[in-house]
């Protein structure tokens, strides 16, 4: 039977929070909020978790699930061959809606599904998902709706569409927007923007001004 806390109230929030790391620990799904859209969540390294992650979506690895993490500093044990331009876009948009695309390190043995050497990695701007990957470390998130439904912006469509293939749901109220992030490449000599959504071309270049717009 799936739990699900009230983020609003203090005493539910740290609770759910607490029975959100745990079953994430023990290999299971959570339900969070994000500044874009509520998301489903499993251990980035548990290549069983990801592997449940995908099929409560019903999305196969051809489309391999982002990773979410709580805090810049964290990029340094995931990605390599960072790039100066990475970085600055990291520092002008994070935490926030921009994924960028890196290489990642090959030391890595996590399994997020058909990603050719890369990783999709976002810190999102939204308090009770901070808290959460802060406590937990890297996850795999992607929206949580089943493929081919509208991403959830608030808790109940979630768990309409989700059910009990999820341990916890944290309830953090209807997400600001349903815009998903912006999607930019960052694996090569130029940032490409795969996908415009939160942040716009013009916001990157002002801070990349070389930007690539991929056809």
């Amino acid at each position: 039977m799936a739990r699900r806390y009230d983020c609003s109230d203090a005493t539910d929030r740290s609770t759910g929070l607490r029975e959100a790391v745990a079953a994430v620990r023990r290999g299971e799904l959570v339900v969070l909020p994000t500044d874009t859209v509520y998301g489903i969540g499993a251990d980035a390294f548990g290549r069983d978790a990801v592997s449940d992650l995908l099929a409560a979506k019903g999305r196969g690895r051809g489309m391999p699930t982002p990773v979410l993490i709580g805090s810049p500093n964290t990029l340094h044990g995931l990605v390599t061959d960072f790039s100066e331009q990475a970085w600055e876009l990291v520092d002008a948009f994070w935490p926030g809606g921009l994924t960028l695309v890196a290489n990642h390190q090959p030391s890595l043995t996590w399994d997020l599904g058909e990603t050719h050497g890369t990783v999709a990695v976002r810190m999102p701007l939204h308090p009770v998902a901070i808290e959460l990957l802060t406590e937990f470390g890297p996850m795999a998130v992607s929206s949580a709706n089943l493929t081919g439904h509208p991403a959830p912006q608030d808790c109940d469509a979630a768990q309409e569409m989700l059910g009990d293939s999820v341990s916890v749901y944290l309830d953090g109220g209807p997400t600001p927007a349903d815009i998903p992030s912006s999607i930019v490449d960052v694996t090569g000599k130029r940032p490409v923007l795969l996908r415009a959504g939160a942040i716009s071309a013009e916001q990157l270049r002002e801070v990349v001004p070389d930007l690539e717009v991929a056809n």
